[in-house]
Formats: structure tokens, C-alpha cells, sequence
């Protein structure tokens, strides 16, 4: 694969309404898009997911951007990569910076693709043209509006935040909407080991799942309270690796995985773990990160692979955003989303719109 140059592009877009969880509201969506050309005048795009503040990990998009420009894009253009799955080795000196990562391998997958004149989809084995997609309801939602436009739009479950001490409440508001809706709530790592009683009683309410109750290093926790319930525990921010996702299973900390490209590092190493779940005999999910089509297109080839057999949070490009980064926008339709087959990542960037909500754009070659 060679390589001609690069660029950064560091964006903001505003949402529609505030998406908020119990460690806070977001107002806007402050990201990073990475542009890879190639010399026949190719573009590979990914997208830097981290937020502006570490509330989820670690990792910021300050963080990322420096990082992005002063190691991983130079350590790119100073090796020759003959494929996108030599991408994680290429990086393995350097640890965690998950994100920004995913972002470099994320434009290299797609660049790839378009070289190879197939959809992303089909080059990592995905079988599937539609996926499920699944619906998430925010603490600042008005509920019964967003619980009209799931059922309108055909959304197959919801996932509801949760602030503690108030589930049970919340949990059975939706049901009186809806009960028939599947639901599952995310605890976003906010309990603890004293909160295992509160949240085995949870297990009569018929939930789809509990995602990550407890913090991301607590696998034994999530081991004991998977041992009290019926209910399948998920986890999210514990596992960002291969090894995590392998410890977790040998340890039963759950029964299903939510997979997030960005979080593990790259499409490389979210195929891994699907893998790994599918000869475990785990369904999993694809997660999402308020991001945007970019991101989005990713998240759709994963989700064709076999084992993803869950309803994911693979909402349509309008669901956060007045306006996205694509030309032509994604939809969800009768609960499911079509998987682009064109080249690549097979969505088309709005460049000028790009340009125009980013404050700063680096490049280099």
C-alpha cells in the first residue's frame, strides 16, 4: 500500500439535544477525522472517537491529535504496510491511545478497500446486507417522544441510561410506554460492590442486559453479579483488547461483549474478539460513540460479521446531528440499516462541510 500524504481534520458539530448519562451532558461533538491518499488519488477515511474530557477513558481528543501528528502517522509513512491487520503491530510500542489508533487503521481499511475495488464489509468476511440496529435513550431524552420515534423508525430494542438508586423507576416508566419494547439499561461503570443486592433484583424485570455496571478493572464483580442473575451482564469500557475480552470469558464476567472499534484499537482487533466470542458461543453488538457517517459506515461493516447477532447502537446519520459528514446521509429503516457495498467504506464525505466545522486541519505526506 503505498502511501502519498495525509490530513487531520479536527471537528466540531453541534447535537440536536444534549446526550446525557449520569457523568454529564454533551452539547457537541468535538472529534477527529483522518484523511489517508494514496498516489492514484485515493482517499481512506477514520475517525478519532475520543471525547473533549476523559469521562469515558482515558484517552481525549487533545490527546489523540498530539499523538496522532507526532507518532502514530510518522511511524505510518516511515514503514511500508502491505495490509490494514499489520497496522496494530506497526503500533504495539506504543501503549493504549486506543482511539487514536483505530482512527489510522480505520482510513487504512477503507483506502484499502477502495484499492481493492470491494466494500469494507465484504473484504473482512461480513455476511450480512442489513443489520439490526438498536436505539439509545439519554437522561435528557423526553421519553415518550424518543420512545414514538423508536417504535416509528422500527428500532428492534432500547437502551436506557440509568442513575443510581433510580432504575427500577426508570425501567418501569419505559415499560408503561412500551411493554413491549426490549430493554436494557447501561450502568456506564457507576456502582458498586455494595450495589450487587440493588442490582440483582433487577433481574425480575425481564431486561435484555445490564451494561457495565461496575468500573472498567472490576471483572470480578461483574463475575459475582453475573453469578447471582439471569439477566446477561455486557461488557463495554472493561474490554479494550483481545486479552480483556479473553479474561473476561474465562472468568464468566458476562455473557455478551458490546464491541466499539474505537475502544479496542481498530477494526483488526474487533474482529479478533468477535471471533473470539463466536467460538465461545457469545452474540455480541456493535456499539457507538455519538459519532458520525464516518465512523458509522465503520461500525456497519463490522456489524455484517456473523456473531453480531444483537440489535446494535447503529443509529441513522440524523439521529445526533441536524447535519453530518456525509453527502448522502445513513438511515435506519424498518429497524435496520443497509451495509454500504460501494468501495471502501461506501459513504461519501461532505469535504467542503468538513472544512468548514473543523478548527484545525493538519497535513503531511
Amino acid at each position: 500500500m503505498e502511501l502519498r500524504s495525509y490530513r487531520l481534520f479536527r471537528y466540531t458539530l453541534p447535537l440536536k439535544q444534549p446526550f446525557t448519562t449520569h457523568a454529564g451532558a454533551l452539547t457537541e461533538r468535538e472529534g477527529i477525522i483522518v484523511e489517508l491518499q494514496d498516489h492514484d488519488g485515493r482517499s481512506g477515511f477514520g475517525e478519532g472517537v475520543a471525547f473533549a474530557a476523559p469521562f469515558y477513558t482515558s484517552e481525549t481528543v487533545a490527546s489523540s491529535w498530539s499523538l496522532l501528528q507526532e507518532s502514530l502517522l510518522p511511524l505510518l509513512f516511515a514503514n511500508k504496510l502491505n495490509h490494514p491487520t499489520e497496522v496494530p503491530q506497526l503500533f504495539a510500542g506504543i501503549v493504549g491511545n486506543q482511539m487514536a489508533k483505530a482512527a489510522v487503521e480505520g482510513a487504512v481499511w477503507d483506502l484499502y478497500a477502495k484499492q481493492q475495488g470491494k466494500s469494507l464489509a465484504s473484504c473482512i468476511g461480513g455476511t450480512r446486507t442489513k443489520v439490526k440496529a438498536g436505539a439509545v435513550i439519554s437522561l435528557s431524552d423526553d421519553l415518550e417522544q424518543t420512545i414514538e420515534m423508536i417504535r416509528s423508525q422500527g428500532f428492534e430494542r432500547a437502551k436506557l441510561k440509568v442513575t443510581k438508586y433510580n432504575e427500577r423507576k426508570a425501567i418501569e416508566l419505559v415499560k408503561e410506554i412500551d411493554p413491549e419494547l426490549p430493554l436494557m439499561i447501561d450502568g456506564n461503570g457507576m456502582y458498586k460492590e455494595e450495589d450487587i443486592p440493588l442490582l440483582a433484583e433487577l433481574d425480575s424485570l425481564n431486561l435484555q442486559m445490564i451494561e457495565q455496571p461496575f468500573l472498567p478493572g472490576d471483572v470480578i464483580l461483574h463475575h459475582r453479579l453475573q453469578q447471582r442473575m439471569e439477566t446477561p451482564i455486557c461488557l463495554d469500557e472493561t474490554v479494550e483488547s483481545f486479552s480483556d475480552a479473553w479474561q473476561a470469558l474465562e472468568m464468566g464476567a458476562c455473557r455478551t461483549i458490546n464491541i466499539k472499534i474505537g475502544r479496542v484499537g481498530g477494526l483488526t482487533e474487533a474482529i479478533r474478539i468477535h471471533d473470539l466470542c463466536q467460538q465461545a458461543g457469545l452474540a455480541v453488538w456493535c456499539g457507538g460513540m455519538v459519532e458520525t457517517g464516518i465512523s458509522k459506515a465503520h461500525n456497519l461493516a463490522l456489524a455484517s460479521l456473523p456473531g453480531f447477532s444483537i440489535p446494535g447502537d447503529l443509529s441513522g446519520s440524523d439521529r445526533y446531528f441536524d447535519r453530518d459528514l456525509l453527502i448522502k446521509p445513513l438511515r435506519v429503516e424498518q429497524g435496520s440499516m443497509r451495509v454500504p457495498d460501494g468501495p471502501g467504506i461506501g459513504v461519501e464525505v461532505d469535504l467542503d462541510y468538513l472544512l468548514h466545522v473543523s478548527k484545525e486541519v493538519s497535513a503531511g505526506e
